[in-house]
């Protein structure tokens, strides 16, 4: 480590992202106390010190043809990363996810000589592989979360550290369960369903109503049912006072419900980890689900199946996400059927497989003995 204090280009581009590089930025604080941080984050990077440049609502951008509408403004971002990380001369750039605008940004950061990187590697495993290129070019550093990752870029010329999942430190709710219900003013005899319609808008404007349609449809089969929506910040969206909402203690909403129907991405893992049997959709536009369709190579979109190597919940995608499908699924889920013992039971073999606690410290670790 430098004598001088360390200063890091640091890039988020979702809300999960904001909330790894916030608890690794906290982590590399512990051991370098005088460290700082310029970048791309959220609400929980700036609160731990980041000096931000663009906010994740911003930057959590899906699908081929979204991106393509959003291209003059990313191209604008890109620019401005490049000129500040000149002008910084940071110590070292830390990518956090968020492969499309990350790898770029790596390729750009060689003529510069700054060392990079990469924490929550790109699912290479999963599709376009060829970018393991920008790994073997571009990239010094790589911190794997999952177990099966360091054996596929290790036997792919990749040096990779596998330093545990985010999620071994364990998720609590802010909330009691108690404490939750009078929030919300539910009953114990309430039987509780959470609608997970995802964190960015694009994916809300795709799931929500279908989720809100399916809940509809349970309310005539299971009588004391009670429907509660998480929403993320910097989403948007109005229901009847038939939904309650949570914005402050997702966790609690996902641990204190029978059961979730979950829009894919970190959401479905935080599921299995809290104990939460689950239904797992996903929706894009035609356009980009042709696409995905011919790339993705990966046998399951949720991480609670890749993670297990077997289908443990169950996925419907584009048009097979649709009311009777989620509605047949879902069901099982909210009493105690042999379905919903047998997804507990794989969800607790997932928990095994995860790694100790202690990630975000291993991972700070790292970055700074090679700062």
């Amino acid at each position: 480590m430098n004598a001088q204090a360390p200063k890091f280009f640091i890039v988020a581009g979702e809300q999960s992202g904001d909330l790894h590089g916030s608890m690794l930025m906290q982590a590399i604080k512990k051991f370098e106390p005088s460290a700082s941080f310029v970048g791309h984050g959220g609400d929980r990077m700036v609160s731990s010190g980041l000096d931000i440049m663009h906010h994740v609502n911003k930057l959590g951008i899906m699908g081929f043809t979204e991106v393509i509408k959003h291209l003059p403004f990313m191209i604008n971002v890109m620019g401005e990363s490049l000129e500040k990380i000149k002008e910084l001369r940071p110590d070292r750039v830390i990518l956090i996810d968020y492969p499309g605008f990350n790898l770029r940004l790596a390729k750009n950061c060689r003529p510069h000589a700054v060392p990079v990187t990469y924490f929550i590697l790109p699912q290479l495993w999963a599709w376009k592989e060829n970018r393991i290129q920008y790994f073997h070019n571009y990239i010094d550093q790589s911190l794997s979360i999952f177990p099966f990752e360091q054996d596929w870029f290790e036997s792919r010329e990749v040096p990779t550290n596998y330093v545990g999942h985010p999620f071994s430190e364990g998720l609590e709710p802010g909330l009691s369960k108690s404490e939750f219900y009078k929030k919300h003013n539910l009953d114990t005899k309430d039987v509780l369903l959470v609608l997970i319609p995802g964190s960015r808008q694009q994916e809300i404007d795709k799931h929500l109503q279908l989720y809100c349609d399916v809940a509809n449809k349970i309310k005539k089969k299971i009588e004391r049912l009670k429907v509660i929506v998480t929403k993320a910040s910097g989403v948007s969206f109005s229901l009847s006072d038939d939904f309650l909402i949570e914005s402050e203690d997702i966790y609690g909403a996902m641990k204190y419900s029978k059961a979730a129907i979950t829009t894919s991405g970190t959401a479905s893992l935080e599921c299995a980890m809290l104990d939460t049997p689950e239904v797992v959709c996903y929706r894009l536009s035609a356009t980009s689900y042709a696409i995905s369709k011919l790339l993705n190579k990966s046998p399951f979109i949720s991480m609670v199946n890749l993670i297990a190597k077997r289908k443990i919940v169950p996925e419907l995608l584009q048009r097979s996400a649709n009311v009777n499908n989620i509605l047949n699924n879902i069901l099982p889920l909210l009493s105690n059927t042999d379905k919903r013992k047998t997804m507990l039971s794989g969800m607790s073999q997932v928990r095994r497989s995860i790694g100790m606690p202690g990630v975000y410290e291993r991972a700070a670790q790292a970055i700074i003995n090679r700062t």
